[in-house]
């Protein structure tokens, strides 16, 4: 993957989508022997016993997965621009055959902004198309390697439009058609675009087999597959509901209440009554693992989280939800990865910060600290919090007398010395009390309640810091 920005667009190009442009490119290639089309290239393509035939394959194939890549990155940019246009803070990838835009929002989109932005993508592509055959009409003949990019620039562009706007999701004309549907008709609407959908796979599937278009008809039995899939899903839905009201659904509604509230004893007790107890559907067992995934994680349980978090089907678990589990079981290596990937997708702060957090447990502190934007003090307190949660306080205590070279913080002084209390090394948790407070830390009063440092308490360095911090304070 490599990833670049165009304006406040980030870009992530995925390799799957460079292999698929090239395999393309290569299973397009002319047959030898065959008039070719392919221009300045074509009496080399012809002739495999030719000296210049591998560089005349690699010139085509490379010439194909620049026009490949430039018509997906424009048409996912007019998603980008519409998706901007409505305030959102889009971010594209590029993967296997095309690409996808993210408004990356909470909230669902409403129906008349979906439309607008699904248009807005073959919209792009139509314009650069039209554009590419003006252009061609004006410099036809004068060279054979821009009629060559100006034709398949125009055909590429051309197709892909009119093939996105066919009402079949995942494609743009699925969108707009599912949303029209389902803002005119409701849930009618919503299972008449996709049986309308999976009727129109079934066609294209057999005019492809009657052809041999291979290729289209593999690509439109899938899309079809996923259109039977949400059909046999909004089915079993209609079932569900039916169970909605039940004694049960009831039970997970008080945990999930009990979990917002962040009384988490009862949201956990509640969760797994309802798992003991028979007659559980497989909807609501997946959402009380989702619950008490939730709960465990709140708790600071990777283990128990991460268990619960892999019986959930049917609804996406967070990606950071997962990257903190692992934090927590302490598989940094596998978490990092995780964190990446949340960031990328959300482009939150704290998502950022916990991301640079597992860098630097990893011993990875100046990538970390390269991140864009990053606050090293926050970075160095999700390092070490993760640590401290789950009992490696000596480590804790290191990253945190670490974190003060790059941050001078008394609240990451105070937290190192927390971890050495707990340690059990009273020598140098006196030694970081003594840090912050000369940084500026003064609650004597916190620090006396405090049962991180209650091992502390007796010792006469500490009782001598208290009593020194008290009438600072009242000072």
């Amino acid at each position: 993957m490599f990833r670049f920005r165009l304006g406040s667009v980030p870009v992530h190009v995925h390799m799957s989508h460079l292999l698929f442009s090239a395999v393309l490119a290569y299973n397009s290639l002319p047959v030898p022997g065959r008039s070719s089309s392919a221009g300045w290239l074509g009496d080399r393509l012809t002739d495999p016993d030719s000296s210049g035939y591998a560089g005349a394959v690699a010139a085509y194939v490379l010439s194909w997965m620049f026009i490949v890549f430039v018509s997906v990155l424009v048409h996912e940019l007019g998603h980008a621009v519409a998706f901007r246009f409505f305030g959102y803070q889009p971010s594209v990838d590029l993967v296997f055959m095309g690409g996808v835009t993210r408004p990356n929002t909470d909230a669902p989109l409403p129906w008349h902004k979906d439309v607008v932005s699904s248009f807005a993508g073959p919209l792009a592509g139509l314009t650069l198309g039209v554009l590419c055959w003006l252009v061609l009409m004006q410099v036809r003949g004068r060279s054979e390697m821009a009629d060559f990019f100006l034709n398949n620039f125009f055909f590429a562009n051309m197709v892909w439009a009119v093939l996105n706007l066919l009402p079949v999701p995942p494609l743009d004309g699925g969108h707009i058609s599912t949303a029209l549907a389902t803002r005119m008709f409701g849930r009618r609407g919503f299972i008449v675009s996709h049986v309308l959908a999976l009727g129109l796979c079934v066609g294209v599937v057999l005019l492809s087999i009657k052809s041999g278009a291979l290729f289209m008809g593999v690509l439109f039995a899938m899309f079809g597959f996923q259109a039977f899939r949400v059909l046999a899903d909004v089915m079993r839905a209609r079932s569900e509901d039916k169970e909605a009201e039940g004694p049960k659904a009831q039970g997970l509604r008080e945990a999930q209440q009990a979990l917002r509230e962040d009384r988490l004893d009862d949201a956990w007790r509640m969760g797994q009554q309802l798992l003991e107890g028979e007659g559980l559907s497989a909807s609501l067992t997946s959402r009380t693992h989702y619950l008490l995934g939730w709960v465990a994680l709140k708790q600071g349980q990777g283990r128990p989280a991460l268990d619960h978090f892999s019986q959930v089907q049917g609804q996406p678990v967070e990606m950071h939800a997962v990257a903190a589990a692992f934090s927590l079981v302490g598989d940094d290596a596998r978490a990092v990865g995780y964190w990446k990937q949340a960031w990328g997708e959300s482009q939150d702060r704290t998502v950022m910060h916990e991301y640079a957090g597992a860098l630097i447990r990893l011993g990875q502190v100046q990538e970390a600290l390269r991140l864009p934007g990053v606050d090293p003090a926050s970075a160095f307190r999700c390092a070490e919090r993760a640590l401290f949660i789950r009992g490696a306080y000596s480590e804790a205590a290191a990253v945190g007398e670490a974190a003060l070279q790059h941050a001078k913080d008394p609240g990451i002084a105070y937290d190192a010395a927390c971890a050495f209390a707990r340690a059990g090394n009273t020598t140098d948790a006196v030694r970081l009390l003594q840090r912050a407070q000369a940084l500026g830390f003064q609650d004597a009063a916190y620090a006396a309640s405090d049962e991180d440092l209650a091992p502390l308490h007796g010792q006469p360095a500490f009782e001598a810091w208290l009593s020194q911090l008290r009438p600072s304070a009242a000072t």
